[in-house]
């Protein structure tokens, strides 16, 4: 005979349904501000690639993307803060156990590179100083991709916290989409193939490792679901997924470039608002502490 249970199974709750967590006081610009990062950091390892293998007009457009979107993505930061001198003042300390330590001194040292490499390149002067920069700032795109992504697993939220270990993944193929992309509808074709591969095989993969995060988070994942975070989830796979077959039907003419290569840059962006959105809404929810 079954023993029937005596303690009725616990409902948990917080007091009068309140959130546990302070949710973030992040506005939109944060996201933009992830994804103009990683947009910038792509950008740089594709312009080193394009120097390496002979074409200048992708290294021109790669590295000039680069510049404006790590502009952009300053800009977004600095406005988010309220005031540029926070900017600085991250930079008082070096703290290797802070990911936002170390992420500022990694801008830091980034956005001359960038700055400087495509000075070289709009300008002619000293090509070799532009090559070095080049070289430096490629270096550092795995980082400055990847930091951001550090940053949120870092915290109590549990939707990012739980999902530590492909964060890191999502944001690194969603700069390389976003920058293949961007490069596929701004350089001409007959350059623009190591760009076209870029987007194609960085979208696969943020498709396969977003889906991925969300099965691993189990009861927690169910956020991306749900409400904004939910849609925006949705319509970041289908942006990503119609613009790598746009580019693996029609990528190697001029109007299927652009289309399929901007609507890939426009699933990576929509999925760091997803991701943000996510967190939002798993840090209102005090059900998301204790999984049933």
């Amino acid at each position: 005979m079954r023993e029937r249970a005596v303690v009725p199974k616990a409902d948990f709750r917080s007091y009068y349904g309140k959130p546990i967590l302070k949710r973030p006081v992040w506005k939109w610009q944060i996201p933009a501000y992830f994804f103009a990062g990683g947009l910038a950091a792509g950008s740089s390892a594709l312009a080193a690639g394009a120097g390496w293998t002979g074409r200048p007009v992708l290294r021109r457009r790669a590295r000039l993307t680069a510049l404006g979107a790590i502009a952009a993505s300053t800009v977004f930061l600095i406005d988010d803060l309220g005031r540029p001198e926070r900017f600085y003042n991250m930079l008082r300390v070096a703290k290797p156990s802070s990911p936002m330590s170390m992420g500022s001194w990694l801008l830091a040292g980034y956005g001359p590179a960038v700055g400087a490499a495509a000075a070289s390149e709009v300008t002619g002067l000293l090509p070799g100083v532009g090559r070095a920069a080049g070289v430096a700032a490629a270096a550092m795109a795995p980082g400055v991709a990847t930091y951001t992504a550090v940053i949120l697993a870092d915290t109590a939220i549990p939707v990012w916290h739980q999902a530590k270990d492909d964060l890191p993944w999502l944001f690194a193929s969603g700069a390389a989409a976003s920058a293949g992309g961007v490069a596929a509808a701004l350089a001409p074709v007959a350059e623009s193939g190591p760009a076209r591969r870029l987007a194609i095989v960085g979208a696969c993969v943020e498709l396969v490792v977003a889906k991925r995060m969300e099965e691993g988070l189990g009861y927690v994942g169910r956020v991306y679901g749900e409400g904004w975070a939910g849609r925006l989830s949705a319509l970041s796979r289908r942006l990503t997924a119609s613009g790598a077959a746009v580019l693996v039907l029609t990528g190697r003419r001029r109007s299927g470039a652009v289309a399929g290569g901007l609507l890939v840059a426009a699933g990576a962006a929509v999925e760091r608002f997803a991701v943000a959105e996510a967190g939002n809404q798993s840090a209102a929810d005090p059900t998301f502490l204790s999984p049933p």
